[in-house]
């Protein structure tokens, strides 16, 4: 019988969705415990070092049932549960039917329960089940086994203890990350069995996935509620999940048309990179330049000034230049962040007005940036809110810009003040939120300078968010990967990151094209580029960056070889337009996620469930990058169905349930990546290969550095 289901059991009870177990309480084996501590956070230039005094953490084994309802059928439709340990701590557990979902509302009391600050709950797994989620992952798809800290802060650089880059980073800045490490955690995650939970919750928390059989939820606060829901496939709980977040809307059409070129330098480097792209064939969409508001070097390499104002000597003439290039279908990208920097016009601005939050004493806090400090437009104070969307639809919007990368959100330090009271450690999670808020509010309010409406128009993207991001932030991207091939920070990991996100309900990821960390010594090379845009090809959105040292880096214009190879997959990338437009609505639509898991469509396939390094891209295409320095060809997992190679048409048969793998080539401007053979789209897809195919790649064999 389909719904959720209520039995009592020796010595408790349990819970089930549509007949599967999620929640069991017994004395032996309680499903809360409460306790206290006090957590310390160490943050360094957005690197968190969180640590903790646990003073008590004890188990409400003592559980009564309140109120039981139950409707049609005999059907559960709620009730009130207590979970107890005799006087000291009580939790309440309000259990109601919304939507189709189990809400499990908390409020907790007792001698010691009010003041509880550590919460732990308990639900039942299983030893093969399958994990995925908690935000944005970079090193792992399928989650269990591990346990996942969840704050959001920098990634990290390597991410990985055991590598060389990772401990350079640590010792130089406290700065090397480990697996876990992300910008966008969230207290989320779905199971192969068909289900799905969300912790409303904006403290410090951490989800244990390493027990065979248990799966642990631990918070720093009481959270609000315990969100289940449940459906018969894997498509149905994204689609439930997303619903319940709310989805992102459909992309400008004009994104579609190209490649977003990231240039730096200002007005006549721009043109000139531009023109030079153009006349190579790259179809141009756009011109990403982060440093329109000037630039500030620093030993990490160029950063930029952080005051969010037009840099009239570095970009003269850009006031006028906007329209034009849009006249010729390039759109003028900028760059913003929650920020301002100290003795800059914004700063004074904001210091002078109270916009910014507060140290102890009673100044504003000034957050370390490395060799630079900036304020922190204090989004709590409805006046500072009002004043950062002013500045956003004024100096981004009417200036002309078509968008912006909407940078950091993580630094909220733990030891700040706020303007409305609330504790800086319980807001730091929420505050890329609070970030996406402002700006989406900007961009439905804001005007271009020819009049017409900002929104529908604009595309602005982040790297950090939390809970309720998924319906502001239309677009995200993969933050800072390095310039190298490593799997936990490199080129491989940005698939991972792209998939948990998806399946979290922001079904939009993007990344930079070729990466970005260049430090110690790592330097993006012409292959690493090359590999990095055929991905990019196959993703919802193709940008460059330069990277934190450009010359330290292989640039899309480096030399003719890589221009041709980025008109190739640009070419490819425009020509799929009609299909990624449709794949973007069904984002918007269904919350089916436009980059996606094998297993999303293919449940019956065992290994499509732990494969990290393909994807779907839509429903219909399948695409397995080339991930490993030097080679060119890779392993390829094939789902059952007919698939055609897209390059050559050759075509795989696959009767087998559980797939099959086989080795195929993939020659520099020839990734692996085939079309099912019954798509309503096969010949929409060939037909885009062949524009590419009028772009020959020049580069047959790499070499390896």
């Amino acid at each position: 019988m389909k719904g959720f289901g209520f039995s009592k059991i020796d010595g408790g009870f349990e819970l089930t969705a549509d007949g599967r177990l999620f929640l069991r309480h017994t004395r032996r084996d309680p499903f809360v415990r409460a306790g206290s501590g006090e957590g310390h956070y160490n943050m360094h230039h957005g690197n968190f070092i969180v640590t903790e005094r646990l003073d008590e953490l004890a188990a409400l084994d003592e559980a009564e049932i309140l109120d039981l309802r139950a409707g049609a059928e005999g059907l559960f439709e709620g009730a009130e549960l207590r979970f107890s340990r005799g006087d000291d701590y009580s939790l309440t557990a309000s259990c109601r039917i919304e939507e189709g979902r189990l809400i499990l509302a908390f409020a907790a009391s007792g001698s010691r329960g009010g003041s509880a600050n550590r919460w732990r709950f308990s639900l039942p797994s299983e030893a093969d089940e399958h994990i995925y989620g908690c935000g944005e992952q970079f090193s792992h798809l399928d989650l269990k086994g591990r346990s996942f800290p969840l704050w959001t802060s920098e990634q990290g650089v390597g991410r990985n203890k055991s590598s060389f880059i990772t401990w350079q980073a640590d010792v130089a800045d406290n700065a090397g990350g480990d697996y876990w490490w992300t910008f966008f955690p969230l207290p989320t995650f779905i199971s192969s069995r068909k289900l799905w939970f969300h912790l409303e919750t904006k403290s410090w928390s951490s989800f244990d996935f390493s027990a065979p059989f248990r799966t642990e939820l631990y918070s720093w606060s009481l959270p609000e509620r315990l969100v289940v829901g449940s459906a018969d496939s894997m498509t149905g709980v994204v689609r439930d999940l997303s619903g319940y977040f709310g989805r992102q809307p459909e992309l400008p059409d004009w994104v579609h048309d190209g490649v977003i070129l990231g240039i730096q330098g200002g007005t006549e480097t721009c043109l000139g990179k531009l023109n030079r792209a153009r006349k190579a064939g790259v179809p141009v969409a756009g011109i990403w330049a982060q440093d329109w508001q000037g630039i500030n070097m620093t030993s990490f390499g160029q950063r930029l000034r952080w005051n969010w104002v037009w840099d009239q000597e570095r970009y003269p003439g850009l006031d006028a230049l906007i329209p034009r290039l849009e006249s010729e279908g390039v759109r003028f990208l900028g760059y913003i962040n929650p920020y301002v920097a100290k003795d800059k016009s914004l700063f004074q601005e904001a210091s002078a007005a109270g916009y910014l939050a507060r140290t102890a004493s009673g100044g504003d806090y000034l957050a370390d940036f490395g060799e630079f400090l900036a304020g922190i437009v204090d989004f709590t104070n409805p006046a500072a809110f009002e004043w950062y969307k002013g500045i956003i639809r004024k100096n981004l919007i009417g200036f002309g810009l078509a968008g912006w990368m909407a940078d950091f959100g993580e630094y909220l330090p733990t030891d700040a003040l706020l303007a409305d009271g609330r504790n800086a450690e319980l807001a730091h999670n929420e505050w890329p939120v609070l970030w996406a808020r402002c700006i989406a509010e900007a961009v439905a309010e804001g005007r271009r300078p020819d009049g017409s409406a900002a929104a529908g128009n604009l595309l602005w993207f982040m790297r950090a968010g939390f809970t309720g991001s998924q319906k502001y932030s239309p677009l995200m991207w993969g933050g800072d990967q390095n310039v190298d091939w490593s799997e936990d920070d490199g080129l491989p990991s940005v698939i991972p990151a792209a998939l948990s996100q998806g399946l979290c309900g922001h079904g939009l990821h993007h990344t930079d094209m070729g990466g970005y960390t260049t430090l110690f010594g790592m330097k993006r090379t012409k292959e690493l580029f090359m590999r990095w845009a055929e991905l990019a090809a196959f993703t919802p959105l193709m940008r460059g960056h330069e990277g934190n040292r450009p010359g330290d880096n292989w640039q899309f214009d480096s030399d003719d070889e890589t221009l041709s190879h980025l008109a190739r997959m640009g070419r490819l990338h425009a020509g799929l337009k009609p299909y990624i437009k449709a794949i973007v609505a069904e984002n918007a639509r269904e919350g089916f996620p436009v980059m996606r898991p094998l297993f999303f469509h293919h449940e019956e396939d065992p290994k499509a469930w732990v494969i990290k390094d393909e994807y779907l891209f839509g429903r219909d295409i399948l695409v397995a990058p080339i991930l490993v320095e030097g080679t060119v060809s890779r392993a390829v997992h094939f789902p059952r169905g007919e698939w055609v190679g897209i390059w050559d048409g050759k075509k795989v048969a696959c009767e087998k349930s559980g797939g099959m793998d086989l080795v195929i080539a993939g020659p520099l401007g020839c990734p692996p990546a085939f079309v099912r053979g019954d798509s309503v789209w096969l010949e929409t897809i060939l037909t885009a290969v062949q524009v590419a195919l009028a772009v020959p790649t020049l580069i047959t064999t790499p070499k390896k550095a």
